[in-house]
């Protein structure tokens, strides 16, 4: 039976550093902050399902969340509240305005390490007790979703005769789709709205040093203003998009015009959100490639492409300490299913948009939001097609040393399954 009625509790606050701190996104970038040029905004919407299921949901605008960070969060969620770990769901901006915001992230001076370990400390402290107030302040509710269209997200991977660059690819595979879910009142008034695009935050180039939510932030803010309700954004499986075009004000311009087409969607006659929740999260082992001796990785450096010097560098420095490298690489994997209206994938790390048709062969592409960057930001989550074609997204982790396999691609797709019939979007296949 399904459940019209929820209680929804949302609430906010501000996590913008209040000290010159490293920015996260990109590598070359040396320099500390240098002012704010918009608050950074950490925001939590509860659900209650009315039939003894609860969860809330936590965005941020920084680059993401790190493992240790992510489970710390939800440990202190979960033993203030009673919320088990699948009720919880972290999903960053990606913002590459935004601060470190992971104490593993990068190598920085030492003076440096003690503003991120600080800043890091106060960002879990505000997670929580924005997640607590969420779930303390609930409402009556009824939800409905639609979908627009992000016509800035554009695929990144440019071929070349000299291989795969950053740049852009028209006509490359990209999610443009702008899931949006409402969330109003008894009385029909708009209470919060909870949306998503599937571009990286990186309008800003890297020699932008002042604090901004890129087009993400300009979105909401947007939102917010015209609408009075508190606006979320989710990132989705961005991993291999941009946003086109880029620059000096053209954040604004993205974000302004994402806001604009999620008004356009809130005005339509959108579909019915129903319950009741059901929760699924898993931890899986995701297979890297294999190297046997420090022979084998040598043999890689001599034809590997630069984005790949990374995995080398600290490949190379296990060996000599006498250690291997790892085989698996241990991730997480999450989906909410509101009755049998709408299915909430959350994919972890730096996902490709393929992932989200290999979601939609899994599971059916109806009724269907993928986000990506969920719980845990670790590195690029390639594809087998795109491990054979090259360029950046091959680079596997930068929180870890491994490159994944070909392999990985099949893992997530059995996990898709795995957690679509723990919902109930799938039944479980038996055979005779």
């Amino acid at each position: 039976m399904s459940n019209e009625n929820w209680n929804i509790g949302v609430a906010q606050a501000v996590i913008t550093p209040e000290e010159p701190i490293p920015m996260a996104g990109y590598a070359h970038r040396k320099e500390l902050s240098e002012g704010v040029s918009n608050d950074l905004m950490l925001k939590a919407m509860a659900f209650d399902d009315g039939e003894g299921t609860r969860a809330v949901l936590i965005v941020a605008e920084f680059l993401g969340f790190g493992e240790e960070e992510a489970s710390e969060i939800c440990r202190r969620i979960g033993s203030e509240t009673g919320l088990p770990r699948e009720a919880i769901l972290l999903n960053p901006s990606h913002t590459h305005s935004g601060p470190v915001c992971i104490k593993q992230y990068g190598s920085v001076e030492h003076e440096a390490h003690d503003v991120i370990e600080r800043y890091v400390d106060r960002v879990i402290d505000i997670a929580v007790e924005t997640a607590v107030r969420a779930l303390s302040n609930m409402q009556s509710a009824k939800l409905s979703w639609g979908r627009g269209v992000a016509n800035f997200v554009m695929n990144r991977r440019e071929f070349t005769e000299g291989g795969v660059r950053l740049g852009v690819n028209p006509s490359g595979l990209a999610d443009r789709s702008v899931p949006v879910l409402r969330v109003e009142g008894e009385g029909g008034e708009l209470i919060a709205v909870l949306f998503g695009a599937a571009g990286h935050n990186v309008t800003n180039d890297s020699r932008w040093l002042q604090l901004d939510g890129d087009y993400a932030g300009y979105a909401q803010r947007y939102l917010e203003a015209e609408t009075g309700a508190q606006a979320m954004f989710v990132l989705g499986c961005a991993g291999d998009a941009n946003t086109f075009p880029q620059g000096e004000g053209f954040a604004q311009q993205h974000g302004e015009s994402l806001g604009q087409e999620v008004c356009r969607v809130l005005e339509e006659d959108l579909q019915p959100v129903r319950g009741p929740l059901r929760l699924a999260f898993e931890r899986v082992d995701l297979p890297l490639q294999q190297f046997a001796s420090r022979e084998d990785v040598e043999v890689l450096a001599e034809t590997a492409e630069r984005f790949q010097q990374f995995f080398i560098e600290r490949a190379l420095a296990l060996y000599d300490a006498g250690e291997s490298l790892p085989t698996t690489f241990n991730a997480p994997f999450a989906m909410w299913q509101f009755g049998e209206d709408l299915t909430l994938v959350g994919l972890c790390g730096e996902i490709l948009v393929e992932y989200v048709t290999l979601s939609e062969q899994v599971v059916g592409p109806l009724r269907l939001w993928v986000a990506g960057y969920c719980n845990s930001l670790f590195g690029y989550l390639p594809t087998p097609k795109v491990l054979e074609e090259g360029g950046y997204e091959t680079r596997g982790l930068y929180l870890g040393v491994g490159l994944f396999a070909p392999e990985a691609f099949d893992v997530v797709a059995d996990t898709i399954r795995d957690l679509a019939v723990q919902v109930g979007r799938l039944k479980l296949e038996t055979s005779d």
